[in-house]
């Protein structure tokens, strides 16, 4: 299977490797425990340097402005659609660096750090998972490299947005993270609100899988409030976990069954009902999933619409999602991946992603 590239792992200052601890079976339970690394062992052997914390706090304060209206430029998530292979990560990062500069007057861009994958049914989870992509499972690898890429995003000075599908694995990469999405499989579940709750970030909510928002907004009400509930400390203990509320979320339209919801009817409905329940109409249109139609090539067509609605006076579109890659396209998990083409959902290729972004520095300049 695709070997497991350690370059970064190498170059890392701060890398010690994380020791996995004894395996136990519960014999009536049907489960097989490995201990892994404590939130605050990772943390303490991959550490958040001083300088790269205040660039944390200042990208969080950078998509907070733009989420809540303060600041007219578009927050652009974007790249792969999951992180595979940890040296092509860092190429695009690189290169999406380079173009952030250029764009920086309109647009804030943020890195895709996705290293969990939801599956409908079976299948490759993510990098933190699998990340031999063997189905070896070596989750004590993939909390490592997954931490030590997103140190790596930061250097770049990206900001870093992932999917927080575990809420058990949130604690060891939020301290790193200007942006995080809850998926629409997973906006409907109190423990997720609960964890939102609790974040220093902005926080996208996506609507169900139906198209429907009402779950999307009970989320965002619910994640503001403060919460008392069951989870894990630093040091991984069972524990009673206390949050104060997070007022930093907003609303992901990301299609449904019945189609696409980027369009202006869709759009107007969609703030009607969030101020209906007394919420600020912030909105992210997720350009990739039903929007698109699962067609990659569609994204820069659903942007487009974004860029006409905002200059037609539309403000509660201040941000949108895109699937991005080195390479266009899709390819299945196999023994010769080729390089830089994503291995779930089909990505935009580097070279169009880049002509699609200029094009829309353009017309926001208008």
């Amino acid at each position: 299977m695709n070997s497991l590239n350690t370059a970064l792992a190498l170059d890392h200052p701060a890398c010690i490797a994380i020791e996995q601890a004894h395996i136990s079976t519960l014999p009536t339970s049907g489960r097989t425990t490995r201990v892994l690394a404590s939130p605050q062992q990772l943390r303490q052997q991959l550490p958040l340097s001083a300088e790269l914390s205040r660039r944390v706090q200042q990208q969080r304060e950078q998509v907070r402005a733009i989420i809540n209206g303060e600041d007219s430029r578009l927050l652009v998530v974007i790249g792969p659609c999951s992180i595979h292979n940890v040296d092509e990560a860092v190429e695009y990062a690189q290169r999406l660096a380079e173009l952030s500069s250029r764009v920086s007057e309109h647009m804030l861009l943020a890195m895709r750090v996705y290293i969990e994958k939801p599956r409908t049914t079976v299948g490759w989870k993510g990098l933190l998972y699998d990340p031999h992509l063997d189905g070896s499972a070596d989750m004590a690898q993939g909390l490592q490299l997954s931490r030590q890429l997103m140190l790596r995003m930061l250097e770049l000075n990206l900001p870093v947005a992932t999917e927080l599908l575990q809420p058990l694995a949130a604690s060891y990469f939020d301290d790193l993270l200007s942006w995080a999405a809850i998926g629409a499989r997973t906006s409907e579940s109190q423990i997720h609100r609960e964890m939102v709750s609790g974040l220093q970030l902005p926080v996208g909510f996506k609507n169900g899988t139906d198209g429907s928002v009402g779950i999307a907004l009970d989320a965002m009400r619910s994640a503001a409030h403060a919460h008392q509930h069951f989870g894990l400390d630093a040091q991984g203990r069972a524990a009673l976990v206390e949050t104060s509320g997070n007022a930093d979320t907003h609303l992901v339209l990301r299609g449904g069954h019945q189609g696409p919801n980027y369009d202006a009817q869709s759009i107007a409905a969609a703030c009607a009902s969030m101020r209906k329940v007394g919420l600020d109409a912030s909105l992210m249109v997720d350009c990739s999933h039903a929007n698109s139609g699962k067609n990659p090539q569609l994204q820069p067509q659903v942007l487009q619409s974004v860029l006409a609605q905002r200059a037609a006076g539309e403000r509660s579109l201040r941000a949108v999602m895109l699937e991005s890659n080195l390479m266009d396209g899709q390819q299945a998990l196999c023994d010769n991946l080729q390089y830089g083409i994503s291995i779930t959902d089909g990505c935009l290729g580097w070279a169009t992603t880049e002509q699609m972004l200029l094009g829309a520095v353009q017309q926001l300049q208008k």
